[in-house]
């Protein structure tokens, strides 16, 4: 940490608000003399005022201690490392979701068998597969806002549609 540079971004920040030294130990309740240390550098505020000056100047107290705002490198890295956050994130929720779509898919399976070991129409079931996926794809669409979503949703639907019209007109 460089006393000398906070110092420094200390006093262009005060001036920045067009604040004397002495209005500004006003309103700490420090001296002027107190603030100008700070600013040359010869002695740190305290954290509870390190604190106060951050509110006062509106800015992170992580520019505070390093004695200069977010460079463009920092906002670049905080981006990077929301993408990949979000993928991260994405990627669970797919896990998620294939498990689901593979767990309906044996039940469906095991259902169709014994619906045509009984002699009955699978068709109520494979509605209500398309129904579920469907479901689940409209769901992901609207929270991802992802078109390949929203239209694999919308297939699986129509699907169902014309499978329960087929069975119910047959």
């Amino acid at each position: 940490m460089n006393q000398q540079k906070i110092g420094a971004f200390l006093k262009e920040l005060r001036n920045e608000k067009n604040v004397t030294q002495e209005q500004l130990g006003e309103n700490l309740g420090v001296s002027r003399r107190t603030v100008s240390r700070w600013e040359t550098g010869s002695n740190m505020p305290d954290l509870d005022i390190l604190i106060e000056l951050a509110d006062f100047y509106n800015v992170d107290l992580r520019e505070l201690l390093d004695g200069g705002r977010k460079g463009k490198n920092m906002n670049e890295e905080m981006k990077e490392t929301l993408g990949k956050v979000v993928s991260y994130n994405e990627m669970l929720n797919l896990k998620s979701m294939n498990k689901g779509i593979m767990t309906m898919a044996v039940v469906f399976i095991v259902m169709v068998l014994l619906s045509m070991w009984k002699g009955l129409s699978p068709a109520p079931l494979v509605s209500m597969m398309c129904a579920y996926n469907g479901a689940t794809y409209m769901s992901k669409a609207k929270d991802s806002k992802d078109k390949t979503d929203f239209i694999t949703g919308s297939i699986f639907f129509l699907a169902m549609l014309i499978n329960t019209t087929a069975f119910v007109l047959h």
